[in-house]
């Protein structure tokens, strides 16, 4: 027997629902009101299969209007498949934004899906990438995904995809290849075999790994931090083998291809043009300047596969308001002890002495003591913990054979590339010990170890860095503040933490996370940390990018500054973003006054940095290399002769030869902040007309029920069982004293829990959605008890009878729920797609003169309270009286989803059209009988 889509059978003692993928021998079903998790296969020739109906409510068991209300609750909040144009909301674990539609939106008009999803660090870039996954995988479109990301990142992508979209994604890294590798077949990939997976860039772009990855690679694919894949640079091998392995992956000309960063443009606009030319090989030789006329048809192509927008783009968007914190700005200031100013005045002088010298005509030995000088320098003012080792370090630059390699070296260990993604060991204090003749120059080595022990001798009571330090971020922790104390280098990072325990009170609990720690012992570490109830973290730049910390944090103090501006933006958005639960963050950006080595990059780099933000909205990079900013800023440092002996007098005549660079650095960032402004008004997709289907999305949000109707559900689920619900915002539910299955079925851990359900959550709290797993538990357990046993268990009811004065005369409610076969058709190819609905209808009178009422009539009788009660009996009565006559109801339920298939049809033509989509179409069929899951009757009031 050939069994239709959405229809029910029997098998194994329960009720199936038959799904799209099933054949005439095999049936793919799902359990009636189960989940995905419970999908299983039906072979009819090996076990008994029947056809099944779904019985009426039983009217021995009538409920009372609570009861009742939390049935309707509990299917609205259970459907995971929706029958609207857009498929993943019912699957969405997080409420997304309307500004986080557009990408979206711009995904669906494209076949394939390339798009460059460029937003503003802290606007949910994660969240657009991951919608746009979600929705493909629904529709049938992919089945499988892979996202790229930087290996620390890969946790952060596993936990984002599998609590807020149900994608559960293993992650592909080191170590874990073996284990992912075990059971696959000869000439199997790994990545054959799990169909989402999460992939280290750095692990997966080598020769090795590459072409088995190209081969095997998911339809779908996600790059994160997507600038790092632009092209490469002479030197730079990592990126290169980044940009070849994301420029193989698009040239498959069917695979979706979703690229994801804050800073799509470096400055460069090679780059930047590479990056482009991964969704369309065009855009490799598009004009720098795309402003004009002439222009626009290059601009509107590139609009379709482009979106950037600054956070006042979308702060007010379609009506609805996002709010993002405040950020409050504070520079603070220190000067060093007289001792610490002596070191500083030595290893200066020693600094410019090596650098001036010829090393015999040497040229790559000039370069090892260029970074090594450095490298010094800029440890010094770090720390004298970080000046210590690495005066006692030997440069890694010292073992270089080219010039090439030596500034390669040197330039990893000393500055602060934002190109690539911090690497590991980028935070390791690097050496200045370039000594490459032993004999020759045992003085030069003997030199640095005597300033190391200075160094030594400054840590702590001479540390006026520090001693200050520990004043601010005291006062940041007692004005309520949790802070990220960024350091450079993990020396400093570490030693910051161990003094920062002696001069803050017992009760704020201080750690370090570097390097050191491999990525899942640091948010281990950050999780820990987080719920101590005064808190500060000590980081080095490893948790500068990608990893977001605003659950845990609210201030970002720049202990050290970074050379390179985009650094500091990636600092201090890891807590300034949207779902930040305070409503104002705090950033100190610390310095020295007489260390004018911060003095000129805190002027030339990071408070220009800062005008042009504050101007336009967004970062702009600076428009050259900024390690050539750098070289330029220590070259007249270190290269010009010294006119006296002190070092104001070196750093004054230092100071003033350096202006006439930095006004020609300012002319040419000028010059980008003003082509980055036209882009902005070019790609903030102000075209996309949201609203065109902001109708079918409202629907979905109403069918679908809001955060008020969740928390209502579990608020009244909780109760009902026994639990206890407390408080208002946030809320506390202890689940100990409910049924055990229902415990089993929510996931309890058997301890009390904090949480909101319309705002962010806060420290130690859930923030419950309809699909959170706990709110899905209990829907799951609620409508399968009523459904199952219907009985005097089951706390909600199938039927009941209300007595009220918001009625006139007898009124029955219907709760419906009908399966609709949904058919799209694309290049010859129909894909079959199966969708639940629940529906209301509402009619007076008895059901051979049924009256039927308007839909949001029906809808709002189920809010109605009681005003009297209703005797045993009658109550038994009314209903069988509404049950016998169910017969001459039916034609018009059937009629009821006959219009709502017909009305699915509409919404998916409307999205289409909306959409620009062409050769696509749609047939929508209602899979009768409609299933009756409850029957409510309205008495009026005495």
């Amino acid at each position: 027997m050939t069994y239709a889509v959405g229809s029910l059978v029997r098998a194994r003692g329960r009720e199936w629902v038959v799904l799209p993928e099933s054949v005439d021998d095999f049936l793919v079903v799902r359990p009636l009101g189960g989940t995905d998790d419970e999908i299983a296969g039906l072979a009819p020739a090996l076990e008994p299969v029947a056809p099944a109906t779904f019985d009426l409510p039983d009217p021995e068991h009538p409920g009372d209007h609570r009861s009742c209300r939390l049935l309707r609750d509990a299917v609205r909040l259970g459907f995971r498949s929706s029958a609207g144009p857009f498929r993943s909301f019912a699957r969405l674990n997080v409420d997304p934004r309307p500004y986080q539609l557009v990408p979206l939106l711009m995904a669906l008009r494209l076949d394939p899906v390339r798009i460059l999803i460029a937003d503003d660090v802290g606007i949910g870039k994660t969240v657009e990438a991951g919608l746009i996954a979600r929705e493909l995988l629904d529709r049938g479109e992919v089945e499988r995904l892979a996202v790229l990301c930087p290996p620390h990142l890969t946790e952060q992508w596993q936990k984002e995809l599998r609590t807020k979209f149900h994608i559960d994604a293993e992650r592909v890294l080191p170590s874990t290849v073996t284990r992912l590798e075990r059971g696959r077949g000869m000439g199997e990939s790994l990545f054959d075999i799990h169909p989402f997976v999460i992939v280290s860039t750095d692990f997966i772009k080598s020769d090795r790994r590459r072409d088995d990855f190209l081969r095997a690679c998911p339809e779908l694919v996600i790059v994160d931090e997507a600038h790092t894949c632009a092209s490469g640079y002479a030197g730079r091998g990592s990126r290169h083998q980044r940009h070849q392995l994301v420029r193989g992956l698009a040239a498959k000309a069917d695979r979706h291809v979703i690229l994801v960063t804050a800073t799509p443009h470096s400055g460069k606009e090679d780059a930047f043009r590479s990056l482009l030319a991964h969704l369309n090989p065009d855009f490799a030789s598009l004009p720098d300047d795309l402003s004009g006329d002439a222009n626009e048809p290059i601009r509107r192509k590139l609009s379709q596969y482009f979106v950037q927008r600054r956070r006042a783009d979308i702060r007010a968007y379609l009506g609805t308001e996002t709010d993002f914190p405040e950020r409050e700005e504070a520079e603070e200031q220190y000067r060093l002890h007289p001792d610490y100013a002596k070191l500083f005045e030595k290893v200066l002088s020693y600094a410019q002495e090596i650098v001036q010298d010829d090393a015999g005509g040497n040229k790559r030995r000039q370069r090892v003591r260029w970074w090594s000088a450095l490298a010094l320098l800029r440890a010094l003012a770090s720390s004298p913990a970080a000046a210590a080792a690495t005066l006692r370090n030997r440069a890694a630059s010292t073992d270089t054979e080219t010039v090439e390699e030596a500034d390669e070296v040197g330039r990893r260990s000393v500055l602060d590339l934002t190109d690539d993604e911090p690497s590991e060991g980028a935070d390791i204090s690097p050496g200045a010990d370039a000594v490459e003749d032993e004999a020759e120059d045992a003085r030069e080595r003997r030199r640095l170890r005597e300033m190391a022990r200075e160094a030594d001798a400054l840590i702590g009571v001479k540390d006026e860095k520090l001693r200050r330090a520990a004043q601010l971020i005291k006062k940041l922790v007692a004005d309520g503040h949790q802070p990220i104390v960024f350091c450079r280098f993990i020396d400093t990072a570490e030693y910051v933490a161990k003094e920062l325990r002696s001069h803050l009170p017992k009760g704020v609990a201080i750690e370090a996370v570097t390097g050191t720690l491999p990525p899942e012992e640091r948010e281990a570490r950050v999780a820990a940390l987080g719920e101590a109830e005064k808190r500060v973290l000590v980081a080095t730049d490893c948790l500068s990018e990608g990893i977001n910390l605003q659950e845990h944090f609210d201030a970002v103090f720049h202990y050290d500054l970074s050379w390179n501006p985009t650094r500091h933006e990636q600092r201090e958005g890891r807590v300034d973003r949207y779902m930040q639960p305070r409503k104002t963050v705090r950033v100190v950006t610390y310095y020295g006054t007489d260390n004018h080595i911060d003095g000129v990059v805190l002027r030339v780099l990071l408070r220009k940095h800062k005008t042009i933000r504050s101007s336009l909205g967004i970062s702009v990079p600076v428009p050259v290399d900024t390690d050539q900013v750098i070289e330029a800023i220590f070259e007249s440092l270190l290269l010009r002769p010294k006119k006296g002996s002190t070092q104001q007098q070196t750093l004054a005549g230092f100071d003033e030869y350096f202006r006439k660079e930095e006004t020609e650095l300012f002319l040419k960032w000028d010059k980008a902040s003003e082509r980055e402004k036209q882009s902005q008004t070019f790609f903030a997709q102000r075209a996309i007309k949201v609203e065109e289907v902001a109708a079918e999305l409202a629907e979905i949000r109403r069918a679908l029920g809001s955060g008020a109707e969740v928390e209502r559900f579990v608020r009244d689920a909780v109760a009902l069982h026994g639990g206890l619900v407390s408080g208002v915002d946030p809320v506390r539910i202890d689940l100990r004293e409910t049924p055990r299955a229902l415990r089993e079925a929510a996931g309890d851990e058997g301890k009390p829990i904090v949480a909101r359900f319309d705002r962010p959550a806060g420290d130690g709290q859930l923030a419950l959605s309809r699909t959170h797993p706990l709110v899905e538990g209990l829907a799951t357990y609620i409508l399968d008890r009523a459904l199952d046993t219907g009985g005097e268990e089951a706390r909600a009811r199938r039927c009941g009878v209300l007595r009220t004065g918001g009625v006139s005369k007898r009124t029955t409610v219907l709760l419906c729920r009908a399966r609709f076969h949904i058919l799209t058709r694309q290049k010859g190819k129909e894909t079959p797609l199966l969708a639940e609905d629940c529906f209301l209808l509402g009619f007076t009178g008895a059901p051979e003169r049924a009256e039927w009422l308007a839909p949001e009539t029906a809808e709002a009788l189920l809010s109605l309270g009681p005003d009297g009660n209703v005797l045993p009996d009658l109550a038994r009565n009314s209903l069988r009286q509404i049950l016998s006559g169910m017969a001459l109801l039916r034609p018009r339920v059937e009629e009821a989803a006959r219009e709502k298939a017909t009305a699915l049809l509409d919404a998916h033509t409307r999205v289409r059209q909306a959409l620009k989509v062409k050769g696509i179409s749609h047939r929508v069929e209602p899979q009768l009988p409609v299933d009756v899951l409850g029957v409510y009757v309205f008495l009026p009031k005495a």
